[in-house]
């Protein structure tokens, strides 16, 4: 009872072990997703859990139902298949290879035994044999290895000798087991040449897989005798091994043996294949003229094995002839010049010309229209169109074919005929699956012994440094000889060959049934069916022939598929004339012995060979066409490693022999045939190969299974380990700086201004074009030398890191420029923040607000300062306040013409790539244009860039900061307009009218040429109150930015406070006891009849904080007001020195030595100096003088004083006057020639003036002055209310007034 059942709680925790494997999986990051059979599992899991009984115990759950609930959970994610295959552990029954092979043989008495069992000697020296060529191929010098001993060790080169010999003996044994290894491989092809030559086994001959088995050896031998020839190293140890055993061997005993196995060796060094087995040739090439080969290893196999057999079949004259009479030569021309080059090892290849005399002649006369359709042949460029449609449709009715067999297992009772032809379509489709990847992988492989065998003559110089002669052979045939063009074909092609071999992969178990029942019902609706009548018909006379169907029919033959099954199941072949057995088709595959029992009646010449001409047509062709089945059966059976064998790519990296002829450890990775395909993908930012960037990595995977498994050599895995490592790296550096310059480039396409695009003809090359990067952002799994690598992961931390760089860049290359950047920076900023949203859609990014703020340091909670505020103050204390001067009509700052006294010193611009920009050149210089419109001067675009980067947290610290500098002015002013004072006469009184304007300003210079001597102090003064003027309009300009910014705000919130607007504009709260309409909404909620609503509250409360924050919002001062109360009390401290108060209590007009007595001198002063060297004082100090003076003047309420005693003043006055009187009697207007300048100009001085009084009286009026002034702690003693006054904007002078 326990036995077969589950209790509740080792089922929930079998189900936490499942999720938590799926969420591993998944890296945690991707959200579970559950079809309908997963919410079952959940009811059930419910049900279970509501049968809990009283006294606490657990109904049990069936294991089939628990089974049931775990087999609803899904392991997928939504990572696209972008990569190759991979394997996998899996319980399902897939279509592997049968353990047997010909073990079950031995139970039948039958003809097959014996060459079954030759057939397994020829397999497992075939075995042999591709290990003995792993070992030459990947074989590497050890002399060159050996350390040289300097003159003065002399004496020890008997030990090194010794030692040396010790190290080669080593890899001589090696050689000893191949030249072993060889003879035996001889000797048993010689063997078998001779059993079959045998008159009793003209017919029961070799089958099909003995003839391949035999080539395959014979290929092993050719290839061993190719490597010994092409390696170089292998006869420079051996002449090495042979010099240290002759000074070794002085020392030793009885050393004949040893130099006889010395002299063998040489011998096998130094010879080849001389073994001839000419009955191969016939079968060779027929193989070839029939296209009898099915998978392009054998085809290759051919192609090597033939040319060496002519060769050894034509040792003589008479042979010669002999040979040429059976096969012509014009045959083995035609086969050879379709293949002048075959691939021998991945960097090694054959040419038969060379081999066959009668070949070289012919293919050497070739004309150069020969060879260039040669190389269009082999060219990979040439095909991929055709390769493209076969890709697509086969893709097509391939997922057709899969789907119609998915249906068909969730149909119960389906018909049987339906269910034949899908699973025979199945069938075909793998079979057609095969068969591409089969010519495809060729193509990869003969371009490759095309390219090796046709080096580049010219490379292209890359770098200046370069040379000819420091290119190598391997850089030679693999870096400059493949175009652009053609490494974006080879990429398509190994990932078609790729793509095709995954869809076929993971399909293995589900069509595994399938494609066994369908080899089943083939073979024995044969051998069952076609194969009796045949015998009963055209083989009842032709004994030897009966007897090999028989034995063919005795050992395929299931006749359990005939009993225990319902009629209506059974197929019936042949319909009722023929009577056919009845069988059921059962998914069991065939043995390998069955399959190859079926090849043992074709021969060389056709099958039967001469035996079968009085053999009907109909049969042979029946015959012909069950045997070519047979011929895939094998493969078929084989799937797995068939799959693997076909997408096997990891030819492409190695480079034994050229690493040999080169002299190198090492080719770097920019020689690499993977990496190249990989950068190449990067570079050229082809949006349709995107996708297949990691394609090539899968050529890595299978040089490294090569290595271990194949080559069995550790130091070849280690070093394609170290390239990968190299690679991904580069490659990861690369895709992230690929990705971030799209992204960089579509945000600032998007912000890019419409109407700028629609003025231009040339707008679309502002446009980013589309990239599907979208794949490969979502993978979490890339499987790479065995383990899996979260891509996703590492391409998030690598923008991470390149968003910081980013703005750490824009930071220091603001701090490189003037406070006009500001905008700028803002637009840069604004383009990485929309670059960082699009990619936070596909990754998973740290918050841009926190990366900001970890780039100004301003990540602590009591830190109130910023990077960049700081440096907008830096700027503004030496740069902006000492050389920009105001324009007050366009409300803008710019950079005064003059020199500055102390040149500003500030960092060289950094360099940096155009990603870090806007992504393209023409992006770059499209804002560029944009931003060199506001780089010339100061204004409200740079206010609002401000306020916006700054924020409320740091911009209340750039305040106070300018506040500070403001006091501190006003503090070193204090002195100065002291010394000023003491300098002027006891008495100045008003100017007299009788002297004409002329007399006026000759007077107040007599009044002022006691400044004479203090010109340095006056221009200090100056610009001590020019400063003071720019921080106060720079603070006006930011009240007026604020209060929009605000308005805004409160807009958006005023709904939800209640506040509704009335109908004088102004907005009308709530009456007193209403909430507004947010604490409403959560009251509401909270007082309803749910089961918690201890969270609704908390919400509840919080609205209410939220309501009083933001109604608190709309009472807040003004940046200006704040600013003017600041400066009144900092003026206050000076007030008893820059504001006496007469002790007659009357306005003292002669005597005072005021603030506005010294601005008015200071002012007639400059305005006279601009007019002398014609230049507008504008261009000298600007506007921010008057804001300045004014502002202090007001403040000290000197304003009325000012107005009726200032010198320019009162010389207008005397001017309007003259100017009536002369006008009244018609008089000339000699007094005031040559004043008109000064004139004109103290005109827009006191227009400013008056500007700036009108302003102050608006927003601090005097009669609020006590209320506008600041606390102990800083803080300021808003005003509740006052009454506007007229605009002061409106009371500026119109045009043409």
């Amino acid at each position: 009872m326990m036995n077969s059942w589950l209790l509740l709680p080792s089922t929930l925790a079998l189900l936490e072990v499942v999720a938590g494997v799926e969420m591993g999986a998944a890296n945690k990051r991707l959200e579970r997703k559950l079809r309908g059979r997963e919410r079952e599992a959940k009811a059930l899991i419910h049900r279970a859990f509501s049968l809990l009984i009283s006294d606490g115990s657990l109904m049990a759950v069936p294991v089939d139902e628990a089974i049931a609930a775990l087999s609803t959970f899904s392991l997928e994610d939504d990572q696209p298949e972008i990569q190759g295959p991979g394997f996998w552990v899996s319980t399902e029954r897939g279509a592997t290879n049968s353990p047997i092979e010909y073990n079950d043989v031995s139970a039948y008495r039958l003809s097959l035994s014996e060459d079954t069992k030759a057939i397994n000697q020829l397999n497992l020296l075939i075995r042999e044999g591709k290990e003995m060529g792993s070992v030459l191929y990947t074989y590497r010098s050890c002399v060159k290895a050996l350390p040289q001993l300097p003159d003065s060790m002399k004496h020890s080169q008997a030990d090194l000798y010794l030692e040396t010999y010790q190290v080669l003996d080593l890899e001589m044994s090696r050689l000893r087991e191949i030249q072993r290894w060889q003879a035996s491989a001889a000797s048993k092809l010689a063997a078998d040449m001779q059993r079959f030559s045998r008159p009793e086994r003209r017919i029961n001959g070799p089958t099909i897989t003995h003839l391949w088995s035999m080539l395959k050896l014979l290929d092993v031998l050719v290839q061993l005798d190719h490597l010994k020839n092409a390696k170089a190293s292998i006869p420079n140890d051996f002449s090495w091994y042979k010099r240290t055993f002759t000074q070794v061997s002085v020392q030793w005993q009885d050393t004949d043996s040893m130099r006889e196995e010395l002299d063998d060796l040489q011998i096998f060094l130094s010879t080849s294949v001389e073994d001839i087995l000419q009955v191969l040739i016939v079968f060779a090439v027929e193989s070839l003229e029939l296209n009898f080969a099915l998978l392009f290893p054998e085809r290759h196999i051919l192609l090597r094995v033939l040319p060496v057999l002519v060769v050894l079949a034509a040792s003589s004259e008479k042979d010669s002839e002999s040979l040429y009479k059976r096969v012509k030569i014009n045959r083995l021309i035609s086969i050879f010049k379709n293949d002048p080059v075959v691939p021998a090892f991945p960097d090694l290849h054959l040419s038969p010309a060379a081999i066959l005399k009668e070949l070289s002649t012919r293919m050497n006369e070739m004309t150069e229209s020969e060879t260039l359709t040669y190389q269009r042949h082999f060219l990979i460029i040439n095909h991929i169109g055709a390769i493209r449609a076969e890709h697509d449709d086969f893709s097509i009715r391939f997922a057709s074919a899969l789907n119609q067999l998915v249906l068909l297992r969730s149909m119960d009772g389906a018909d049987m005929e339906w269910a034949k032809e899908v699973k025979g379509n199945m069938y075909d489709m793998v079979v057609e699956g095969f068969q591409l990847l089969s010519r495809w992988s060729a193509r990869v492989w003969e371009q490759c012994a095309w390219k090796f065998s046709r080096p580049c003559k010219d490379p292209v110089y890359t770098e200046s440094h370069e040379t000819s002669a420091s290119f190598s052979d391997y850089e030679k045939v693999v870096r400059f000889n493949y175009s652009p063009e053609e490494r974006k074909a080879l990429v398509e092609l190994v990932s078609y060959i790729k793509g095709i071999g995954s869809l076929m992969q993971k399909s293995d178990t589900l069509v595994a049934d399938a494609l066994w029942e369908t080899v089943h019902a083939e073979v024995q609706d044969f051998v069952q069916n076609t194969l009796a009548t045949m015998l009963r018909t055209t083989f009842r006379k032709k004994k030897d022939l009966s007897r090999i169907l028989s034995d063919m029919r005795t050992l395929s033959a299931d006749w359990m598929a005939n009993t225990s099954k319902p009629e209506s199941e059974m197929f019936q072949h042949g319909g009722e004339e023929s009577r056919g057995s009845l069988f059921y088709p059962r998914p069991v595959a065939p043995t390998a012995a069955q399959v190859v029992s079926g090849g043992n009646m074709r021969k060389p010449g056709g099958l039967f060979g001469n035996t079968g001409s009085d053999i009907p047509v109909s049969d042979l062709k029946q015959l012909e066409t069950f045997f070519y089945k047979l011929g895939f059966f094998l493969h078929i059976l084989d799937y797995t490693a068939t799959v693997a064998n076909l997408t096997d790519t990891g030819f492409l990296w190695f480079r034994e022999f050229y690493l040999e002829s080169s002299r190198v450890i090492q080719f770097p990775i920019e020689c690499s045939l993977p990496w190249m395909l990989v950068d190449y993908v990067i570079e050229s930012q082809n949006a349709g190969l995107l996708e297949s960037v990691l394609m090539p990595f899968d050529i890595y995977n299978d040089a490294a299974q090569q290595a271990l498994v194949v080559l069995k050599q550790r130091f070849l895995y280690d070093e394609i380990e170290a390239e990968v490592d190299n690679c991904f790296d580069i490659f990861i550096s690369k895709l992230c700086d690929t990705i971030f310059t799209y992204y960089k480039s579509w945000a600032a396409s998007e912000l890019l201004d419409p109407s700028f695009l629609f003025a231009l003809d040339i707008g679309e090359k502002f446009s980013v074009q589309p990239m599907r990067f979208n794949a490969l952002l979502k993978m979490t799994r890339v499987k790479l030398l065995g383990r899996t690598i979260n891509l996703r992961n590492l391409i998030s931390e690598r923008i991470n890191k390149v968003c910081r760089e980013n703005i750490e860049f824009l930071f220091d290359r603001f701090e490189s420029q003037d406070l006009c950047a500001i905008v700028e920076l803002e637009k840069l900023i604004e383009i990485l923040q929309l670059a960082h949203e699009l990619l936070s859609k596909d990754l998973t990014l740290d918050s841009f607000s926190l990366m900001l703020s970890e780039m100004q340091e301003n990540v602590s909670l009591i830190s109130y300062s910023s990077r960049l505020a700081s440096q907008i103050w830096t700027e503004m204390q030496n740069d902006f306040l000492p050389n920009f001067i105001l324009c007050n009509t366009t409300q803008r700052f710019v950079r005064s013409s003059r020199v500055p006294p102390v040149p500003v010193q500030k960092p060289s611009v950094p360099y940096a790539k155009p990603n870090f920009y806007c992504g393209t050149q023409d992006l770059n210089s499209a804002y560029q244009s944009f931003a060199r419109l506001h780089s010339a001067f100061f204004g409200m675009p740079h206010m609002y860039s401000i306020v916006r980067l700054l924020g409320s947290r740091s911009l209340p610290w750039l305040i106070r900061a300018l506040l500070d500098h403001l006091s501190n002015k006003i503090t070193t002013l204090e002195p100065m307009i002291t010394s000023l004072q003491e300098a002027l006469p006891k008495s100045i009184g008003l100017l007299p009218f009788d002297g004409g304007v002329a007399g006026c300003i000759r007077i107040v210079q007599e009044h002022l040429n006691c400044w004479k001597t203090k010109s340095e102090l006056k221009a200090e003064a100056i610009r001590g109150i020019k400063e003071i003027g720019s921080v106060l309009y720079w603070m006006s300009l930011l009240d007026i930015v604020l209060r929009e910014v605000d308005t805004s705000q409160f807009m958006q919130t005023a709904p939800w406070l209640g506040l509704i607007p009335g109908a004088d504009g102004q907005f009308v709260p709530f009456q007193d006891g209403e909430t507004s309409p947010i604490i409403s909404l959560f009251k509401s909620v909270a007082s309803a009849n749910i089961s918690n609503p201890s969270s609704f509250r908390v919400l509840s409360r919080q609205a209410e904080a939220a309501d009083l924050l933001y109604k608190s919002n709309i009472n807040a001062g003004s940046v200006l007001e704040y600013s003017l109360a600041f400066t009144s009390a900092a003026i206050d401290k000076y007030c008893s020195k820059w504001s006496i108060v007469p002790k007659t209590g009357f306005v003292d007009i002669t005597t005072s030595k005021d603030f506005y007595r010294i601005y008015s001198g200071l002012q007639i002063e400059y305005l006279e100096e601009a007019t002398q060297v014609q230049l507008n004082h504008h261009g000298m100090l600007g506007d921010s003088v008057a804001w300045g003076g004014c502002t202090i003047i007001y403040l000290l309420g000197q304003q009325l004083h000012f107005e009726l005693f200032d010198f320019s003043h009162q010389v207008l006055n005397v001017a309007e006057v003259e100017v009536a009187a002369i006008t009244s009697s018609h008089k000339t207007m000699q007094s005031i020639q040559g004043l008109e300048g000064l004139i004109e100009a103290m005109k827009k001085a006191r227009r400013l003036n008056n500007h700036v009084f009108s302003m102050l009286k608006a927003r601090c009026p005097l009669e609020d002055k006590q209320a506008c002034a600041i606390k102990q702690s800083g803080a300021p003693l808003h005003r509740i209310k006052f009454q506007n006054t007229v605009s002061a904007f409106e009371t500026l002078p119109q045009k043409g007034a």
